[in-house]
Order: structure tokens, then sequence, then C-alpha cells
């Protein structure tokens, strides 16, 4: 740090300065002055004391100088630094970007070579859609009919090969697990024949199939979700 600082000083012209200041201020031996009027008297006086104040100044704006260019010698690594964290991010993030359209490309490859999976999603729109015309109508016993008495059902099972195929993060898998319960609530409530919870349940349900699909890239896929 100390190279730095004194390169700074040299390069801003500290040294010259320094001399040039020293010069102004040291004391310049006259011979006595002739006799003259007072009033001339001040005007040397005044102009001594200007010549002193402009070295002062003079120092000062040297000094002001040579502090600035060493602060900027100083910083110099840190804005290095700076930069190339800068370029680390760029590099991570262009990464994350490239990994992300991978699984992307991986996923569309998965849908599109799983026909009989994308079928069973389907019929679970189908159902569902049938089943929430009926709760609106109040119509139990219709929606019961569709969704049978048992949330093992084999619709359901099916229904569970697709979720385990496609999802492929922690939160689909989660969505998966509120979505099974709340249609096992609307199962049981439905043949309960109780109006409220069943309304209740199906929202749940719905909402989070949807939920589900979006986050799968399932959209263009299926129809009526």
């Amino acid at each position: 740090m100390v190279a730095i600082v004194t390169e700074a000083w040299a390069l801003a012209g500290c040294g010259a300065a320094s001399k040039a200041v020293a010069a102004q201020e040291a004391p310049v031996q006259q011979h006595p002055p002739a006799k003259k009027a007072a009033s001339f008297r001040g005007v040397s006086t005044v102009r001594c004391q200007d010549r002193r104040e402009a070295a002062v100044v003079s120092r000062r704006s040297g000094l002001a100088s040579c502090v600035l260019a060493a602060l900027a010698a100083s910083f110099s690594p840190l804005a290095a630094r700076a930069a190339v964290l800068e370029e680390d991010d760029d590099i991570e993030l262009l990464e994350r970007v490239k990994e992300d359209r991978k699984k992307r490309l991986q996923k569309q490859g998965v849908i599109s070579s799983s026909g009989t999976e994308t079928g069973y999603l389907q019929d679970l729109i189908y159902k569902l859609s049938k089943v929430g015309q009926a709760i609106d109508k109040d119509d139990l016993p219709a929606a019961g009919s569709v969704l049978g008495s048992s949330s093992d059902a084999q619709w359901v099972q099916n229904v569970n090969v697709a979720f385990s195929k496609f999802s492929s993060s922690p939160e689909e898998k989660d969505m998966v697990d509120s979505f099974n319960s709340s249609l096992a609530s609307l199962i049981t409530s439905v043949n309960n024949r109780d109006a409220e919870s069943s309304k209740s349940a199906f929202v749940s349900s719905a909402t989070t199939l949807e939920k589900w699909i979006a986050s799968a890239g399932l959209g263009s896929q299926l129809k009526g979700y």
C-alpha cells in the first residue's frame, strides 16, 4: 500500500508541487527600502500577505490532489475485483439458464412420449368437471356416481401414476400430496351427502390440480383444465 501511495503521489506531481510551495514560502532578502510615503509601505505589506495566502492555497490544492490520487490507486484493486465478481455472476447466471432450458427440453420429451399418462390426467379433468356441475346443482348422488365410493379406485391410482411421471420437483410432489388429500375429502363428503364440505373440497382439489398442471408444463397438452 505504501508503494502504491508513493507512486500515486509522484504521478500526481506532488513532489514538484511541494518544491514550488517551499520556494514560494521561502523568505526573500530585501535591501532596506528607501524612505517612502506611508501609503507605499501599506501596499507592499498587502502584496506580501496576498503572496503568502496564494502559497497556502497552492499547497492545500497540491495536497488534495495527492490524497485523491492515492485513494484512487488504493481502490483500483477493489474495482478490478468487483469487475471479476460481476463476470463470475454473469457466467453463473448463463449456466443456470442453460440448465433450466435443458430440464424443460427433457420434460417436454417425457410428456411427448407419455400419451397414456396424459390420458389419465385428461380423464381426471373430465371427471372433476362433471362433479363440479353436479355439486353446483346440489346433485350429490350424481357426483358420487362419477367419483365412486373409495379413493383407492383404479382411476385414482392411474392419476397418481401420471403424477409420479410428470412431477420433477419437490414443490410439484407437495402439490400432488395436497391434491390427493383434497380428493379423498371430496369423495367422502359427496358420499356422506355433505353439500358444504363437498363444495369446499371440490374447490381445493380443482385449484391444486390447476397449479400442478401449470408447474409441470402440461397446459398445452390438456383440455378444459
